[in-house]
This record gives structure tokens, C-alpha cells and sequence, in this order.
């Protein structure tokens, strides 16, 4: 069984979509962990309101709001886990029918993967939180006209799916394309480097840390592009005041590694 591992921050709306569309995978073998890092009690609601009929099981974790520790929450949903597979996403991201199909594809002993999204814009992520329920259906339907309008910036890689295959191995660790909303690993892999480092607080680069120590751990990086893509709806920049930082001792500890 998979481990949804979802984080999320008073978004409730975007939550409710992310939730509808995971309760519509064509797979539906896998839990989802609500890792909430301090959320008010709409977003309890949201979760209580679709949790009674939903497809799999949800279990909501949450923390006290003392700033961002997403680091903490996800620490905390990966000792939940039931299942021997994680796949971490965000509460801002919406995802496709064959999510899991495509993630369980791509898992292979050794390996994590780092997944792929697809950007929406302002107008196009309000006209979707408007919507009354998520459906694929529907937004695929105007899948070329929102590439052509700007909704989305990608168009081919959700209608072309690719295989699993080395040629997605990457040799090095590189900081491109580690996005924390959309990545996998097994859970003995991230158990073994002690997850994420709770040190590392305030947004920014706490997943490419997970991603380096599990690299130098020996566990190979996998690109997720052109299978995993999820819908990642438009939201102001958060506070980047830490990113500096969080950028400052991942560098740190590269250097570090290859002393």
C-alpha cells in the first residue's frame, strides 16, 4: 500500500479539490496522511465533510501554528504511515486520475522520485476553486485551450506519458526540478536518513535537503516528468525570509559530503 503524505496550510477550498481528485485515482490502493501545520477549524471541517464517504482512509494530523514547520508535520505523517511507500504532495496541488498508477510505475527498491507540475495561473486557479467538485472530465476538455489562454503552462507532457526506464536516473545530485509538492520514496529510505531536518524552518529547500541526504544515502533520484504532472494552483509567494538560509546549509552540507 501507498502513504499519501499531504501537507497543507489554511487553504481549505484548494484542500476540497486536492482531496476529490485523489478520491477519483483509477487506483485506489493507498491512505492519505493530512500533515496540517496549524490550520484554523474551516479546514477540519473540509476534512471531516469529505472524509465520511471517501473512497480510503484519511487520518488528519496537526500541529499548533507556531510559523512554517512543515518539516515537523511531515516528520510526524511519516511515522504514521501505514504504507511502505510515500508519496508526498501539497494541498495546493490537484492531481490527475492515474496519480498513483503512474507513482507506483515509477517506484523501484534503491530509488526516489522527484515528480513534475504543471502551473496554473490567477484566473484559472479562481474559476477552478468555484467549482462545486473536482472533475478531470471537465478540465481535460479544455486542456488546449487553457495552453493556448495561458491557464496552464504545460500542455504535451499530460497528454503523453512515458514509462519508467534509466534514462529517467539522474548520475549527481542536482537542485532543478525538486519540487516537495510532488515526490516519492520508500518509507525504510526516509526512516533511514531520519526524515526531514525540523532545523530547517520558514519556507524553502527543506526538499531538496530530503532529496540530497537521501542521494548520499545511495538511493538513486528518479525524474517523475511525463507521468506524475500535477495541477499546481496559482497562490501568492510565501514569506521566502528563510529560503536564504535554508539554501545557505544545504550548500553547506554538499560541501561538506564531498570533503
Amino acid at each position: 500500500m501507498m502513504s499519501i503524505l499531504l501537507a497543507t496550510y489554511n487553504w481549505p477550498k484548494a484542500l476540497k479539490l486536492c482531496l476529490e481528485s485523489l478520491g477519483t485515482q483509477n487506483d485506489l490502493d493507498f491512505e492519505i496522511i493530512i500533515a496540517d501545520d496549524g490550520s484554523n477549524n474551516e479546514t477540519k471541517e473540509v476534512i471531516d465533510g469529505i472524509k465520511e464517504n471517501f473512497p480510503v482512509a484519511i487520518t488528519h494530523l496537526w500541529q499548533e501554528d507556531q510559523g512554517f514547520r512543515k518539516t515537523r508535520i511531515l516528520n510526524q505523517a511519516i511515522a504514521a504511515a501505514r504504507g511502505d511507500y510515500l508519496v508526498f504532495l501539497d494541498g495546493d496541488c490537484i492531481v490527475q486520475p492515474d496519480f498513483i498508477t503512474r507513482h507506483r510505475e515509477l517506484a523501484q527498491a534503491g530509488h526516489l522520485v522527484t515528480g513534475s507540475r504543471v502551473l496554473l495561473n490567477q484566473a484559472l486557479t479562481t474559476s477552478l476553486l468555484a467549482w462545486p467538485h473536482w472533475s478531470f472530465a471537465r478540465f481535460a476538455s479544455k486542456l488546449f485551450s487553457y495552453r493556448l489562454s495561458g491557464g496552464i503552462n504545460k500542455y504535451w507532457p499530460l497528454k503523453i506519458k512515458l514509462g519508467n526506464g534509466s534514462w529517467r536516473d539522474y548520475d549527481q545530485f542536482v537542485w532543478r526540478r525538486i519540487k516537495g509538492c510532488n515526490m516519492a520514496c520508500w518509507k525504510t529510505d526516509a526512516l533511514a536518513i531520519q526524515g526531514f531536518d525540523e532545523t530547517m524552518t520558514g519556507w524553502g529547500h527543506e526538499d531538496a535537503d530530503f532529496v540530497f541526504r537521501l542521494q548520499h544515502n545511495k538511493i538513486i533520484r528518479k525524474s517523475g516528468a511525463w507521468a506524475t504532472e500535477v495541477f499546481h494552483l496559482f497562490h501568492r509567494i510565501h514569506d521566502q525570509s528563510n529560503a536564504a538560509e535554508n539554501a545557505r546549509r544545504v550548500r553547506e552540507k554538499i560541501l561538506a559530503k564531498a570533503l
